[in-house]
């Protein structure tokens, strides 16, 4: 296991963002995970195509089989071979809230069972992190946004409390600082009406004029 850190030391005229990016990038693309810092909490980044790193991520989190595994996408474009249907609520969601702390859970396409956990359906989020969109951008397709932490565990806020909780299990930990923010709130948009599912980083009283249909 590695950790690095983007943030510069002082006086140094070296960008490290981009040499993180890019061994961050090639872990995930050889069927790594990779602990990295979002926009909201710590997260474990792995390629969602990739079954034997799909599985890791179960492992690491001790993850129960029915519970599916959320995107981190770096443009609405990459919608297009992941979700079977966006509805009018979905956009008006996402022209308010997207890039930022809104997941949204779709009609998946034809996705494997295990991302999914036979639910038919993916939960998909645009950050607001511009870290985090080089690295999708780099790694060229979607990448996991589960949590870096056990499941039912507490929120990990710092690379600190992630090596401490899964130590030698991944494979990278990127240390970008300490992660104030709430998870991000969750609202399921495969219906008619849109419904929030877990409250998060987005009020409940901003998001209500955007969930039910014109």
């Amino acid at each position: 296991m590695v950790d690095l850190s983007l943030r510069k030391p002082p006086d140094s005229p070296v960008d490290p963002e981009i040499a993180v990016i890019t061994e961050a990038a090639r872990i995930i693309s050889s069927g790594g995970v990779v602990a990295l810092p979002t926009d909201t909490l710590y997260g474990l980044a792995a390629d969602p195509c990739n079954a034997t790193a799909v599985e890791r991520l179960f492992q690491i989190k001790h993850r129960p089989a029915e519970r599916p595994i959320s995107l981190l996408i770096s443009n609405r474009a990459m919608l297009r071979e992941w979700v079977s249907e966006v509805t009018p609520a979905a956009a008006r969601l996402m022209d308010a809230f997207w890039p930022g702390p809104l997941t949204l859970i779709f009609k998946g396409a034809a996705l494997p069972d295990r991302l999914t956990a036979g639910t038919g359906t993916i939960a998909i989020r645009l950050p607001a992190s511009p870290f985090l969109v080089r690295l999708i951008e780099t790694v060229g397709r979607p990448i996991t946004a589960t949590s870096a932490n056990r499941s039912g565990g507490a929120d990990l806020h710092s690379a600190q409390e992630v090596l401490a909780t899964l130590g030698g299990e991944v494979d990278l930990v990127i240390d970008g600082g300490v992660r104030e923010g709430l998870p991000s709130t969750l609202v399921d948009v495969t219906g008619t009406v849109s419904t929030i599912i877990r409250p998060g980083a987005i009020p409940i009283s901003s998001l209500s004029p955007y969930l039910s249909s014109p």
